[in-house]
């Protein structure tokens, strides 16, 4: 394979622009995730120091401007990254945390990037290490590769979405207990948004998001009812959907809000409780499997090893006519 490259120079070309745009999309990647720490501890040092300043830039706007550059320039080139469902996949990508506005046109980007660079990393691979395949099992193996690059991204969304309504739906009882010894002590329902979105900065980060936002969406004017529903279309979880309306009926009724978020906080800890107690009961189920599969053949051949030597031992004598 070594001579081939050496003597064929379009071979070699190919290779090496192989290993230039791998190289340049490492860079690229670990670069973007620094960016991501850098701003991530900017955020949060600026949530412990006090509110947001007119210079502060949010974190999506942060994370995603080289990306949404990238993503411009591509279309402006003449390919369009708009996807025929935009609505249904920006509801996705916001329950998994991706709120930019580019984060669509992102996704197809990537989407169509995977389709092509893994079969072609295959082939490089597979030219390098002088592996040689029929055209048949190529063609299939390129195929499946750009299959799995293109339903990949949303495997990947998908998981993420479900850990983050999972850390949102467990640390959310806690954040209305601390809303509600706010309340209690004398504070506004701004005022404590703004307390617990503080205090929950390390222990539920995605909450203290959420309220953070809220309270700043509250500070630059908007109504409390737009705040708490759009607080509730961010997070991606019918609790605190169910939670923002509750809070818009209560602040339209004039009942009380300590009432509101004490009846609320005992019925989403008694739901955590609930959960709990479905995933014990799925232990045995799931205990089962492993002790049917692996433990029960080595049982049945412990206990019968000793009457299958005695039969053996009386017949094989009378079958060889001893």
């Amino acid at each position: 394979m070594i001579e081939f490259l050496a003597s064929n120079t379009l071979a070699r070309l190919a290779v090496l622009a192989i290993l230039f745009a791998l190289v340049v999309l490492g860079v690229m990647y670990f670069a973007q995730k620094g960016r991501q720490r850098a701003g991530i501890r900017a955020d949060l040092a600026e949530i412990r120091l006090g509110p947001a300043k007119a210079k502060n830039i949010s974190l999506e706007e942060r994370r995603s401007g080289a990306w949404s550059d990238l993503a411009d320039r591509i279309e402006r080139a003449g390919l369009n990254l708009a996807d025929t469902k935009a609505d249904t996949l920006r509801d996705r990508l916001r329950a998994a945390g991706y709120a930019s506005p580019a984060a669509p046109k992102l996704f197809t980007l990537f989407r169509l990037v995977l389709v092509f660079v893994l079969p072609l990393v295959f082939l490089a691979f597979s030219s390098v290490g002088g592996a040689e395949y029929e055209l048949t099992t190529t063609y299939l193996i390129c195929a499946g590769l750009a299959l799995a690059g293109l339903y990949l991204p949303n495997l990947v969304v998908a998981a993420k979405a479900d850990r983050r309504k999972e850390a949102i739906t467990h640390g959310f009882p806690d954040c209305l207990d601390l809303m509600l010894v706010c309340v209690e002590a004398g504070l506004g329902l701004e005022a404590a948004m703004d307390r617990v979105g503080r205090e929950m900065v390390e222990s539920h980060p995605l909450v203290s998001r959420l309220l953070s936002t809220a309270t700043l969406q509250l500070r630059a004017g908007a109504a409390r009812e737009d705040a708490l529903r759009k607080m509730g279309e961010m997070s991606g979880v019918d609790e605190v959907r169910s939670f923002a309306t509750l809070l818009i009926q209560s602040d339209k009724l004039g009942t009380s809000v300590a009432d509101t978020l004490r009846v609320y906080a005992m019925e989403m800890r008694e739901k955590r409780r609930l959960k709990a107690e479905e995933k014990a009961h799925r232990l045995p189920v799931l205990i089962s499997i492993p002790l049917v599969v692996c433990m029960l053949p080595t049982m049945i051949g412990v206990l019968m090893m000793p009457g299958v030597i005695r039969a053996l031992r009386q017949l094989l004598p009378s079958i060889a006519g001893g």
